[in-house]
């Protein structure tokens, strides 16, 4: 066994989680101890940048293209919040047939399976009760891809399971949440020569995907900085108290400390940034939080004295602040908050020499993108330049008409290829939609797909390393490198036509 997997077992105890969606969490322990394993995983490593060398037969899968599938035959497995408008989802995409459906509860396989085949036709395949259902379609359907919207502690063993099976893997956001679990997930992929992509819906945001065009046309000048947030008040989610997401999420938040969530905000700033691709690379991480105390509070204001919310300790900072420093020298500032009361950010700013492109709400400043920025000799500004006209770069350019001239001017080819079907279609206003789509038409042409599996594991590795720093009182942690050094010869995301 690789020795960066031989991480010591806590309080003598291991635990053989296997899949759930919508309720129980580990064949043997529906409570928070897969979440209490994960933590004492996560802040055991001594040296977090351990690398052994690629095992001989694997291969290195940045810019990585299986053979074309004429028609790609679509397995979902959890058919919950995301999984079922997912399935809905590739019945408008072309070159792509649902062929089975996988769910705990045999109630939520019927429901969709009900939609797909009066949708198609067709009915596709259901497996549901047992926890393990999903090797027996593996065995029996044979999908080429797999999409997996199960809790979190189960994408990487499904994942790996898949890939062993001979499928792609597409599993929800983390891709893992342990070092242990990311390097298994890369080595599977290296091995079995299969797609695994982290679904980061974020990308194909249509703001992410016009910024990554600008970004791409030298608008802002060379990186310096980005921010990238997850803020999103999800307190209710704690009534899901047997099935759905609060059954297991607020386990995690009493059982460990960190950022348990950081892809969404940090995907769309990392591709802007071409990490892990060529340009730059993932360095370290220093992570503080603030005191855990809202979600308490909420148990203690809306469930009874002794519902079982109420008889946990929670841990996890309500407020998570970390700070990524990259091999270049650039900072990107993560939060995540799922409790406070305020309103929805995912901050989706990039910072360059000659500008600066911001969202929520959307705006921009810079000397090339914003209307009269050019600058006139005269007093009033730093350095005896006066900047003339509305929209300068000492303010922002923002508003109806601005969000209609950017679109206007730099809408990214994708979106507009893609957006009417994405609008008509929803999912997130239309970006789930277009993840889907490509996911499809990448295997279909033979493509690389936008996301490779070292993306998934850097991003989804500020959540193991996250808990380690705050456990060390903000100490600074050193990433892994996922690629073994190939990310410098992996071309950066291009603008996808």
């Amino acid at each position: 066994m690789n020795m960066r997997y031989q991480l010591k077992r806590v309080m003598g105890m291991v635990i053989n989680c296997t899949m759930i969606f919508g309720g129980l969490l580990c064949a043997q322990d529906p409570g928070p101890a897969g979440a209490e394993a994960a933590h004492a995983k996560n802040v055991a490593p001594v040296d977090t940048a351990a690398v052994s060398p690629r095992p001989e037969g694997s291969i290195y899968m940045g810019g990585f293209r299986a053979p074309k599938i004429e028609t790609v035959r679509v397995a979902v497995i959890g058919l919950g919040e995301r999984g079922v408008p997912q399935t809905l989802h590739f019945l408008s995409i072309p070159h792509c047939e649902v062929v089975a459906v996988c769910d705990l509860f045999d109630d939520a396989t019927k429901k969709v399976a009900d939609r797909v085949e009066k949708s198609t036709g067709k009915r596709p395949a259901e497996y549901n009760k047992d926890p393990q259902a999903y090797k027996k379609m593996l065995a029996e359907v044979k999908p080429d891809a797999v999409i997996i919207n199960t809790p979190w502690e189960t994408h990487a063993q499904i994942a790996i399971d898949a890939m062993e099976a001979g499928a792609h893997a597409f599993t929800e956001v983390p891709m893992a949440i342990t070092l242990e679990d990311i390097w298994r997930v890369v080595d599977t992929a290296e091995r079995t020569k299969k797609h695994c992509m982290m679904l980061e819906n974020c990308n194909y945001g249509r703001n992410e995907l016009m910024f990554l065009n600008m970004v791409r046309q030298g608008l802002i000048g060379d990186l310096l900085h980005g921010e990238a947030a997850y803020i999103h008040e999800l307190r209710r989610q704690m009534f899901s108290e047997d099935r759905g997401c609060g059954s297991w999420r607020t386990n995690h938040y009493a059982a460990r400390n960190g950022n348990l969530y950081p892809t969404h905000g940090l995907g769309p700033v990392a591709q802007y940034m071409s990490l892990a691709r060529g340009e730059d690379s993932f360095d370290r991480i220093v992570s503080l939080g603030s005191p855990a105390i809202g979600r308490a509070a909420y148990a203690k204001k809306r469930f009874p004295a002794d519902h079982k919310w109420n008889k946990l300790q929670f841990k996890c900072g309500d407020m998570s602040n970390s700070i990524i420093k990259t091999k270049l020298g650039r900072t990107i500032l993560v939060q995540w908050d799922e409790t406070s009361p305020r309103p929805y950010d995912r901050k989706n700013l990039i910072q360059g020499t000659a500008g600066t492109l911001a969202d929520y709400p959307l705006r921009v400043a810079g000397e090339r993108i914003s209307p009269g920025a050019s600058e006139t000799s005269g007093e009033g500004q730093p350095g005896g330049a006066e900047i003339t006209g509305r929209g300068g770069y000492h303010e922002w350019y923002e508003g109806e008409k601005a969000e209609a001239d950017l679109y206007a001017k730099y809408d990214h080819p994708l979106y507009k290829r893609l957006g009417e079907e994405a609008r008509k279609n929803g999912g997130h206003g239309g970006m789930d939609y277009i993840m889907l789509y490509r996911v499809i038409e990448c295997l279909h042409n033979g493509e690389p797909m936008d996301q490779n599996v070292y993306e998934g594991a850097f991003w989804s590795a500020v959540g193991p390393l996250s808990e380690k720093s705050v456990n060390e009182g903000g100490a600074p942690q050193i990433f892994p490198d996922f690629t073994r050094g190939d990310w410098k010869k992996t071309s950066p995301l291009p603008v996808i036509q």
